[in-house]
């Protein structure tokens, strides 16, 4: 959402930018990431959840491409109970930005990262069983422990101990200097399955029992987006929630009936958008673009958008996605460029350098949505918004005031509200 300029319309990017005290982006494309629609999405996950159940939002990848540290502060002043990432540095990241809230590496981090991580508070998974021996040669001090969750690999396949040797693992912890046992994890493989996922839960509450056998009490959690909305699997202690906190569901995903009005309330954080590098006339047999996959068949207005592959908007994609300028949809033709793509807006007349164009997103009650990117890509929603590059600039904003940019050169946050 914008503030509001003369006529009810959107307030250009560039005004909402001064009047914030904020200086003018470096390009002529960004993302526009909604901090009001991330926190409301929260309250709606929080609305499906059991009393007492913790909430962690997952930032891992950039916070799945809307960026990380201004994420993670949204997240953390929403009230989540703890920030999921996938490794070491995305960990130390969120600590510095989120000070107070539990930071948790879902993926095992190296043992000799493992120290700094206990100086930290970092929480940190451990994902086999051999690495045990090695964290006790670390000398962990028992007044700043290493505080660890031992993933159980219960149908995924990817990392974690066996079931049956959870309880082992969880002895051999709890004898071992400066170590604290907290959590026990697994993940849902096909959360979209209740046969599935009630055998998954089945194999981790057992596993949970023979460490809890030890003298261990922990957290548990094995839910995440897909579990919670199709209701495939228990809640426990804590879920885990990453694509829905930013407005997103997979595709064609089968919603419990109890869950589908939270699911129609989440709000996509994400839009992309640019303004043309240039608006040129090309004559009908004139091609576009590297190789001239696409020619004009008739008297056309082509405009040059700065986004490419480098900026994440897929090569493959070329021929198969549109934007949205003026609210209507118009075709992007010829070959994606590593900086730029040519958007065919000969049925908009009148489209200059000062329209901007919206390639993810809504624009006068039209939308493009990562779901539809995902299927003219043949890919999923995840990788649709973690794709997009670091460079493109992300700009801050929540009730349509800009409150802060992301650039490569570091993050500028607002000098003045509005209406100073």
């Amino acid at each position: 959402m914008s503030a509001a300029g003369e006529g009810g319309g959107p307030l250009p990017l560039e005004a909402r930018l001064q009047a914030a005290g904020l200086p003018p982006l470096p390009r002529s494309a960004w993302l526009e990431i909604d901090l009001a629609a991330l926190a409301a999405n929260v309250a709606t996950v929080r609305s499906l959840l059991r009393p007492g159940v913790r909430l962690a939002a997952v930032v891992k990848a950039d916070a799945y491409g809307h960026g990380l540290v201004p994420v993670a502060r949204a997240f953390a002043a929403a009230g989540v109970d703890c920030l999921c990432v996938a490794t070491l540095d995305e960990a130390l990241a969120v600590a510095d930005a989120a000070p107070g809230v539990t930071v948790l590496a879902l993926f095992q981090p190296p043992v000799d990262g493992m120290c700094e991580a206990a100086a930290r508070g970092i929480e940190v998974t451990l994902s086999g069983e051999g690495t045990v021996p090695e964290i006790g040669r670390l000398g962990l001090r028992a007044d700043r422990p290493l505080r660890v969750h031992v993933e159980i690999d219960t149908g995924l396949q990817r990392a974690g101990v066996a079931p049956g040797r959870a309880g082992r693992v969880a002895s051999a912890l709890l004898a071992t200097p400066g170590v604290e046992l907290v959590g026990a994890w697994s993940h849902l493989a096909s959360a979209h399955d209740a046969a599935v996922s009630a055998e998954q839960a089945s194999r981790f509450r057992e596993a949970c029992r023979s460490v809890e056998a030890s003298g261990a009490r922990v957290l548990r959690h094995v839910c995440a987006t897909g579990g919670i909305f199709a209701a495939t699997a228990p809640q426990l202690d804590m879920v885990r929630v990453g694509l829905a906190l930013y407005g997103l569901l997979p595709d064609a995903f089968p919603a419990a009936p109890a869950a589908r009005p939270a699911a129609a309330r989440l709000r996509p954080a994400m839009s992309l958008r640019a303004r043309p590098l240039r608006v040129a006339n090309v004559q009908p047999g004139e091609g576009v673009g590297y190789g001239a996959r696409w020619r004009a068949d008739r008297p056309s207005s082509v405009a040059t958008l700065p986004v490419g592959y480098g900026d994440g908007w897929a090569y493959a994609s070329a021929g198969r996605t549109s934007a949205l300028v003026r609210g209507r949809r118009v075709p992007l033709v010829g070959s994606v460029a590593m900086d730029a793509v040519a958007a065919d807006v000969t049925d908009v007349p009148g489209v200059g350098l000062g329209d901007e164009f919206v390639l993810l997103g809504e624009q006068q009650g039209e939308r493009i949505a990562a779901v539809d990117l995902a299927r003219e890509r043949a890919t999923i929603p995840y990788e649709i918004v973690t794709a997009m590059a670091r460079r493109l600039p992300r700009v801050y904003d929540a009730d349509g005031d800009v409150l802060s940019v992301r650039t490569l050169s570091g993050e500028s946050r607002a000098t003045r509200a509005r209406g100073q």
